[in-house]
C-alpha cells in the first residue's frame, strides 16, 4: 500500500469513527438537543444503529438553513450542554431573518487547529494583529481574536457591516459603497500608522486590494495576511501576492463559514496557477461536491458541481447541507488526503447576477 492510499485510508477511519461518536452524542437522549431527539422520533429511525459510515450519511434529507432562521436557539442546546450560556452566532441576513446558532467551544477549536498550520516566520509568535473585517454578530471577531490570542498577541478590530453594503450595490447606490469602504480602509490605515508591532493581518480579498490602494501594506509592517472569502480567483490571488504584497508577505487564503469551521488551503504550486485548493477540517466538518441535478451524485475529480457540508462536532450536527456555493472537486493532497474544493464561487454564478460584496 502507498504512503497516499495509507494515509488517506486512516483519514477515513478517524472520519467514521468521529461520526459514530457524533452520531451517538446527537441522538442520546442523554446528550442529544432537542430538535434531533424530536426529529428522530418523526423519521421512525435512529442514526445510532444504522449511521457507521460518511457513505450512510445518505440516509438523513438535506438540513433545511431555514430550521436554523426559524427555530428557538435553546431547540438546539444540546442535553450535556443545558443550562450552560451560549453564543449565538449568525451567518447570511442580507434579506430577511439570517441564520443563527448556539456555539460554546467550536470557534475556539476550529482558530486553534488553524494556528497549528501557519507559519511562524510570516506570523511570529507574540505579533499584534489586525482584523479588517465582519465583526457583529458573527464568530469571526472571537475567532480572530482567540487566534491572536493563542499565537500571543492581541488584536485590533475594524468593523464592517457586509449586509449594509451589500444592501448599497443591490441598490445600485455606489456612491454610497464606495464612500462606506473608504471609511472602513481609512480605520485600518489609521491603526496601522499608529499602532506599532502589527504584524498579522486578517481580511477580504476585496477589502486587502482596497488598503493596498491607500498604503504599501508590507511597509506598514504586515508579515502575514489570512485572507478569507467566498470568490477568490486565480487573478485575485496572483494580484494579491505580487502586486499588493509584492511577494514579501505570506498570502494565505480560506474558505469557512459560522456552519463550518475552516477549511485551510494547501500551500500553491507553480502548477496550480493561481487557483487556491481549500481542505475541510476533517473530522470535525466534510465537504462533498454533488451533482445539482442529482445530490446523492458526487461529480467527478476537476469537475464542477455544488457544496455539500456535514458538520459534526458536540455543538452541532449538520447533515448535507447544500451551500450557496459551487466549486471544482479535487484530489486529495500530502496535508489533508481527502477531497478538495476549488474555484469557489456563488452557486449559479453564471446563469444570474450575484451581488458578492466585499468579499
Amino acid at each position: 500500500m502507498s504512503d497516499n492510499i495509507a494515509a488517506a485510508a486512516a483519514a477515513k477511519e478517524k472520519l467514521n469513527a468521529h461520526l459514530r461518536e457524533t452520531i451517538k452524542w446527537h441522538f442520546s437522549s442523554e446528550t442529544g438537543s432537542p430538535f434531533w431527539l424530536e426529529w428522530m422520533k418523526k423519521a421512525g429511525w435512529n442514526p445510532i444503529e444504522k449511521i457507521n459510515t460518511i457513505e450512510d450519511m445518505s440516509l438523513f434529507p438535506h438540513f433545511e438553513d431555514d430550521w436554523l432562521r426559524d427555530e428557538p436557539n435553546e431547540r438546539w442546546v444540546p442535553n450535556a450542554y443545558k443550562n450552560r450560556p451560549f453564543f449565538i452566532f449568525e451567518t447570511g441576513g442580507t434579506t430577511g431573518m439570517p441564520k443563527q446558532r448556539v456555539s460554546w467551544e467550536d470557534h475556539r477549536i476550529d482558530y486553534s487547529e488553524f494556528s497549528n498550520t501557519l507559519d511562524d516566520k510570516f506570523f511570529p509568535k507574540g505579533s499584534k494583529w489586525l482584523m479588517l473585517g465582519p465583526t457583529g454578530p458573527r464568530r469571526l471577531r472571537l475567532a480572530v481574536e482567540h487566534l491572536a490570542n493563542v499565537r500571543g498577541g492581541s488584536c485590533y478590530h475594524v468593523d464592517l457591516d457586509p449586509r449594509y453594503f451589500t444592501k448599497l450595490l443591490g441598490a445600485k447606490k455606489f456612491d454610497e459603497a464606495k464612500e462606506y469602504k473608504n471609511h472602513i480602509i481609512d480605520q485600518a490605515v489609521m491603526i496601522l500608522k499608529n499602532r506599532k508591532g502589527i504584524n498579522c493581518l486578517f481580511t477580504t480579498p476585496k477589502l486587502l486590494e482596497a488598503l493596498g490602494e491607500k498604503i504599501n501594506v508590507t511597509e506598514a509592517g504586515i508579515k502575514g495576511v489570512f485572507c478569507g472569502g467566498t470568490s477568490m480567483t486565480a487573478q485575485m490571488v496572483r494580484f494579491l501576492t505580487e502586486e499588493v504584497l509584492e511577494n514579501k508577505a505570506a498570502f494565505v487564503p480560506t474558505y469557512g463559514n459560522t456552519l463550518m469551521g475552516l477549511a485551510c488551503s494547501r500551500p500553491l504550486k507553480p502548477e496550480d496557477n493561481w487557483s487556491v485548493t481549500y481542505y475541510a477540517p476533517q473530522p470535525r466538518a466534510v465537504l462533498r461536491v454533488v451533482d445539482p441535478k442529482d445530490t446523492n451524485k458526487t461529480v467527478d475529480y476537476d469537475a464542477w458541481g455544488r457544496v455539500e457540508l456535514t458538520t459534526l462536532t458536540k455543538e452541532i450536527f449538520i447533515p448535507r447541507f447544500l451551500e450557496r456555493d459551487e466549486v471544482m472537486r479535487r484530489v486529495p493532497c500530502d496535508l489533508y488526503p481527502w477531497d478538495g474544493v476549488g474555484e469557489v464561487r456563488p452557486f449559479g454564478m453564471l446563469e444570474k447576477k450575484v451581488v458578492e460584496g466585499v468579499y
